[in-house]
């Protein structure tokens, strides 16, 4: 078995998540069973809906904390009239506003507030209780009750200082003690110190032998704990980002990205290390020898791969542009439309449609509006993009670091060429400059006049000078790389060394 483990997932994925999603098809596909672990907690959204919407299959997840009862993450079947069933009495007022509900006793004080999974449905995701006007318990659930949140006025806000977890019977299979970052587990017969511990002793349970695998997506927090309850199984990191920090380090001195500075130090511990470039895989090699005096076993494997070459049936839309990502500050989706709103002064029929979700929406939104580019910048939202960068003509990308860049590789593999800027690894493992598209040259705190210039240039040379057919064709051809075939090639002889 091929145990992943990562911490959490969201609606709006990172590209860890993604990679996950692919690497989990990947390693179906050659017959290697495979388990994805979870250990964040999941109080707002039900995990299966969230791993789902991007590809894993439900008998793949392993939550932690259910991981010790008899139940498994599922979807929420748990019903309206379930809950009702359970009301102490049948005197009471029920009141729905979209995905929210209340049922109120007597007064506006005793009330249960309701989170329906969505606007329509009647199954039921939690449920808030409040008594006297105080929030006393809070209930979570999927085929039935998963656990709940007890909760106590304190410094006049309420204060969760206990969770139980339930089996299916409905029987208490383990608590959490809560005390503001201290927290204690308790079983039957034993005493979790830790989050830490907790999820050693869920490694401990899973019985790893020299036949299992472990690989670690994300180790803060926890890697240490799996580390030392791996056992005989054969321990993995993937790097999904850039290593070290360029600007802190010198002859003498690297200074390590801290999501990887822990499964650097443990190397003896660590079988393999996959780096998603050769690129990468080489300059880690030579960081190694030099700063730490090793040469330990790293491979490259891209993170993605594709089921396909995407050929368009009908005519790319004209002068359309596409990016696609978490909408975050970091992927400088800010640039990209100020770049295209210059653009769009010399070419007036250009397009950018974006795509993704994340928390610089509305500033987005405000900035497409004050540009006056609503009629030609478009904020897509999330979708399956499987057969969507193929109506486009080009690709933008405004992030300045990649580990590797999924959406590079799909916008590849449906023949767009890129523009983006020159730096690791993503950008330069995709785009030939000139060739393919333009690695625009880059510095931190360039000055952003000098930055969007460079943006509008490339975009006007594009769409101008440039023979977009053979852009394509050469795009399509290094895609080919990133087949599905030649991805689980590589998958298939790393799980099967010893």
């Amino acid at each position: 078995m091929i145990y992943n483990f990562n911490l959490g997932i969201g609606w709006a994925s990172s590209g860890v998540e993604y990679a996950q999603s692919y690497r989990a098809k990947v390693l179906r596909n050659i017959g290697a069973d495979a388990k994805f672990i979870f250990t964040d907690m999941f109080p707002r959204d039900n995990l299966i809906d969230m791993t789902r919407n991007i590809g894993f299959e439900d008998d793949e997840i392993i939550w932690l904390y259910t991981f010790f009862t008899d139940q498994k993450p599922s979807e929420v079947t748990y019903t309206l009239d379930d809950l009702k069933d359970t009301l102490p009495t049948d005197r009471y007022v029920f009141e729905r506003d979209g995905n929210k509900g209340r049922i109120v006793f007597g007064n506006d004080n005793d009330f249960y507030r309701i989170y329906f999974l969505n606007d329509v449905d009647e199954l039921v995701h939690r449920v808030e209780i409040v008594s006297r006007g105080y929030l006393i318990r809070k209930d979570y659930f999927m085929a039935g009750r998963v656990f709940s949140e007890y909760y106590a006025p304190l410094d006049g806000k309420a204060h969760m200082y206990q969770r139980r977890f339930f089996n299916t019977d409905g029987s208490v299979a383990y608590e959490e003690i809560n005390d503001d970052d201290v927290v204690m587990y308790k079983f039957p017969d034993k005493v979790i110190c830790s989050k830490h511990e907790l999820v050693g002793y869920m490694t401990s349970k899973l019985n790893l032998t020299a036949d299992d695998i472990v690989i670690i997506d994300r180790s803060t927090g926890q890697g240490q704990a799996i580390l030392e309850n791996a056992g005989d199984a054969r321990v993995g990191i993937i790097i999904h980002a850039d290593h070290f920090s360029e600007g802190a380090t010198d002859d003498d001195y690297i200074l390590w990205n801290n999501y990887y500075e822990y499964a650097f130090a443990m190397h003896k511990h660590i079988d393999f290390y996959v780096a998603a470039t050769e690129a990468q895989r080489q300059l880690l090699l030579q960081q190694f020898e030099k700063y730490m005096n090793i040469s330990p076993n790293v491979v490259t494997i891209p993170v993605g791969s594709l089921a396909e070459l995407k050929k368009p049936d009908k005519p790319r839309r004209k002068h359309s542009l596409i990016t696609a990502s978490r909408l975050a500050t970091e992927k400088h989706v800010d640039w990209l439309v100020s770049a295209v709103a210059e653009a769009h002064k010399f070419i007036p029929d250009i397009t950018l449609d974006i795509y993704g979700k994340g928390t610089a929406q509305k500033s987005l939104e405000e900035q497409i509006e004050s540009l006056g580019a609503t009629d030609y910048i478009h904020l897509m939202g999330q979708h399956d993009m499987t057969d969507v960068y193929v109506n486009y003509e080009a690709y933008l990308s405004g992030s300045t670091s990649e580990g590797f860049g999924l959406t590079l590789m799909e916008a590849v593999g449906s023949g767009l060429p890129i523009i983006g800027f020159d730096v690791r690894y993503g950008n330069r493992n995709f785009i030939d400059d000139g060739v393919n598209g333009y690695k625009l040259p880059y510095t931190i705190g360039m000055e952003k006049n000098k930055r969007q210039a460079k943006l509008v240039d490339a975009i006007k040379k594009l769409f101008m000078e440039d023979d977009l057919e053979a852009f394509s064709k050469h795009s399509y051809e290094k895609a080919k790389e990133y087949l599905a075939s030649e991805v689980e090639a590589k998958w298939k002889k790393l799980v099967a060394e010893k």
